[in-house]
C-alpha cells in the first residue's frame, strides 16, 4: 500500500467528516418543503456554514480522486469510511461529550475492521472487465436500488426517510467513486482528449449533484446520527462491489482471507453504527419529528 495513497485517503476522510457536520448544522434549518427538491440546494447556498461544509466536502472529493488515481477502489473505500471518526471528533468539540465505552468500542471496530479487510484482502489491481454488459448490470443494480430507496424515503420521510436517503446516497457515491477511477484511467492513458470524449466524467458530475441532494435532504429532516452512519456504511460496500465487479480489483479469495475480509467489513459497519449513535453526535432540534412545528409544513410541501 502506497503511503501517499494512505495519506490522501485519510485527509479526504477528514475533510468529508468535518464537511458533513457543518452541512447538517445548516441543513436542519432549511425549509422542509424543499425536501428532495433542487430548491433545497439554492436555499442552503445562502448559508455560510453550509458553503464551508461543501467546500470541505469538495476538497475531500478531490483528495479522494487523487487517492483513487494511485490505489485500487477496494483499498481506498474502507479508508474513506473513517470520515465518521473525524465527524465525531468535531462533534465532541462542540458537545463536550467524552468518548466513553461506546465511542472507544466503535473506534476500535472501525479501525480494526479497516485494517483486517486491507491486510487480509491485500487489494491490488488487475485487468478491468471489458464486457459492457457487466458494467451496466452492476451500475444499474446500484442506481436502481438507490432509486427504490429514495422513493420509499418519500413515503416515510419523517421516520425512516433520513436513513433510507443516506443509504441511497451511499450507493450513488460508491458508483461515483468507481467512475472517478475509470475517468482517471482514461486521463492517464490519453490525456484530456481521452477523458472528455468518454461519458464517465459527466456521469461523475451528475451523480455528485444527485448524491448531494439526497444527503442534504437526509440532513434536513433528522439529526446527523440518523443519516451519517447509513451513508458511511453504504459507500464503501458499493465501491468495493464496483471495484471487484468490473474495475479489476483483486482480493485474496482463499477461505481464511474471505473470512477475515467478511469479518472486517462487518466490524466496519458495526463501528460506524456505534459511532453514529454516540451521544456526541448532534441531536438536532426536533427537526423532522413534529416537535419543532415543521411537520405540518412538510406535509403541505
Amino acid at each position: 500500500m502506497s503511503v501517499l495513497v494512505l495519506v490522501l485517503a485519510v485527509c479526504a476522510a477528514c475533510c468529508l467528516g468535518f464537511g458533513f457536520v457543518l452541512q447538517q448544522n445548516a441543513a436542519e434549518r432549511a425549509p422542509l418543503g424543499d425536501f428532495l427538491s433542487p430548491r433545497l440546494l439554492l436555499d442552503l447556498a445562502r448559508m455560510p456554514s453550509w458553503l464551508a461544509g461543501t467546500g470541505l466536502m469538495v476538497a475531500g472529493l478531490v483528495l479522494g480522486a487523487l487517492a483513487l488515481g494511485g490505489g485500487e477502489l477496494s483499498l481506498v473505500e474502507p479508508l474513506l469510511a473513517t470520515n465518521l471518526l473525524f465527524a465525531l471528533a468535531l462533534s465532541r468539540i462542540r458537545t463536550k461529550q467524552p468518548l466513553g465505552r461506546q465511542g472507544w468500542a466503535g473506534l476500535a471496530l472501525l479501525a480494526g475492521g479497516v485494517s483486517a479487510f486491507i491486510l487480509a484482502g491485500e487489494p491490488r489491481g488487475g485487468s478491468a472487465v471489458t464486457d459492457p454488459l457487466r458494467h451496466w448490470l452492476i451500475v444499474g443494480v446500484m442506481l436502481g436500488l438507490a432509486l427504490l430507496l429514495t422513493l420509499w424515503a418519500g413515503r416515510v420521510r419523517l421516520t425512516w426517510g433520513p436513513a433510507l436517503l443516506a443509504l441511497a446516497a451511499g450507493l450513488v457515491y460508491g458508483v461515483q467513486d468507481a467512475l472517478t477511477r475509470v475517468s482517471g484511467r482514461r486521463f492517464t492513458s490519453g490525456g484530456p482528449a481521452e477523458l472528455l470524449t468518454g461519458w464517465q466524467p459527466y456521469a461523475v458530475v451528475v451523480l455528485g449533484i444527485t448524491g448531494l441532494l439526497l444527503v442534504q435532504s437526509a440532513f434536513e429532516t433528522a439529526p446527523l446520527r440518523r443519516s451519517l452512519p447509513a451513508l458511511t456504511a453504504a459507500q464503501p460496500l458499493a465501491g468495493i462491489a464496483c471495484g471487484v465487479g468490473f474495475l479489476g480489483d483483486r482480493l485474496h479469495t482463499d477461505a481464511g482471507a474471505l473470512a477475515w475480509e467478511a469479518g472486517g467489513l462487518a466490524a466496519i459497519v458495526a463501528g460506524i453504527v456505534l459511532l453514529g449513535l454516540h451521544p456526541a453526535m448532534p441531536q438536532g432540534t426536533g427537526t423532522g419529528t413534529g416537535e419543532s412545528g415543521r411537520e405540518p409544513a412538510l406535509e403541505r410541501g
